[in-house]
């Protein structure tokens, strides 16, 4: 169930996030969100112009405190920070209680759950309510890979590593195709995307055995009625912390693949003593784990999406020509140059035969 409704006001938590990847489910908010948000909270940034900051062309001020977000009159306030380990810092926390206090519903991303914290929910009042995003849906099954016999296309977003932009990958290819008359449909498996309203699941709150059947679930419902799904990206084979990307393949069966890859980028973030593979040999791992010998479709990777935003734009350029050349295969930055070039990759490549 979704909460967030068109009439309400949103003031972002994003305490040292504005400008850095701990703050991606806020800026992904502040990117694609039809939803008025009316302030972003951030002590580090505060009275910093938005749009100069992020490269995001939308007018919000960012206020230092919940007290003063409460003067632009939000109604909701949505964390858009992911701290490590999962939990708010206590003087965070503090200021989520102080919301609820002043009569803010809240929107929680977070692996911590609020819903049935005592100290929010004697808070309450009215209509007030507290959405934890992260929850396991009721009525799972193991995955069986029935998403194999729908007749749309199923595109599934890899990542060279985790954060890399493969949600943004998703939204701007679905806006595009779109575009082009297509009965184009999202399916979310990250808080973020279902903050945005696309349907879906919170992959990392499901339980291993039952988490491509939840992928499964989605893929299933919207498959028959549109003629591309595009299945969000979690984490990366690559990535010594992820198990994502197998219950993502095995549950949407998909029939392409978009690799997505920080330019430059050449080991795991915190975990520098793991390379990422060059770019063919990281294609051909996703191409060989994807298909699984034979057990399932050979979906192959038919673009990249480049992420440049720490470049500038003769140097993204230059590294989207150089990954063209390296790999053979269509490139683009999706959000810096549009996302056409990968969608006709999608379009003009066959649906593999099911085995």
């Amino acid at each position: 169930m979704n909460y967030l409704k068109p009439d309400q006001r949103i003031a972002l938590l994003m305490h040292g996030g504005t400008a850095n990847y701990g703050g991606k489910t806020g800026l992904a908010m502040l990117r694609y969100s039809p939803l008025d948000i009316v302030a972003v909270i951030d002590e580090t940034q505060a009275g910093e112009n938005l749009a100069q900051l992020t490269g995001i062309d939308r007018q919000v001020p960012i206020v230092a405190s919940v007290p003063d977000a409460l003067a632009y009159q939000p109604t909701v306030l949505a964390i858009g920070i992911a701290p490590s380990g999962g939990a708010l810092p206590d003087p965070w926390y503090q200021e989520v209680k102080a919301a609820v206090a002043a009569g803010l519903s809240i929107v929680n991303g977070l692996h911590t759950p609020m819903a049935k914290d005592p100290a929010m929910v004697t808070l309450l009042q009215g209509d007030q309510w507290i959405w934890d995003v992260r929850q396991e849906p009721p009525g799972l099954k193991v995955g069986t890979a029935l998403a194999r016999t729908l007749p749309c296309r199923r595109v599934l977003s890899v990542g060279t590593d985790m954060a890399v932009g493969k949600m943004s990958a998703n939204l701007e290819l679905h806006k595009a195709a779109v575009a082009r008359g297509l009965r184009s449909k999202v399916i979310a498996t990250g808080q973020t995307n279902l903050m945005l309203g696309d349907d879906g699941v919170a992959l990392d709150a499901v339980r291993v055995d039952f988490a491509a059947g939840a992928v499964e679930q989605p893929v299933m419902r919207h498959g028959p009625d549109h003629d591309v799904l595009w299945v969000e990206g979690q984490g990366s084979i690559f990535n010594p912390a992820s198990t994502a990307t197998l219950p993502l393949m095995r549950g949407s069966q998909p029939t392409h693949l978009i690799l997505v890859h920080r330019a430059g980028q050449t080991h795991i973030h915190n975990f520098e003593h793991v390379k990422i593979p060059p770019l063919p040999v990281a294609i051909a791992a996703c191409e060989s784990l994807v298909t699984a010998g034979g057990a399932f479709m050979a979906a192959k990777v038919v673009a990249i999406a480049l992420n440049t935003h720490h470049l500038d734009e003769a140097a993204a350029k230059t590294a989207i020509e150089s990954v063209v050349a390296i790999t053979g295969r269509p490139c683009t930055d999706v959000v810096r140059f549009g996302p056409e070039p990968l969608l006709d990759a999608v379009l003009n490549t066959p649906i593999p035969s099911v085995p």
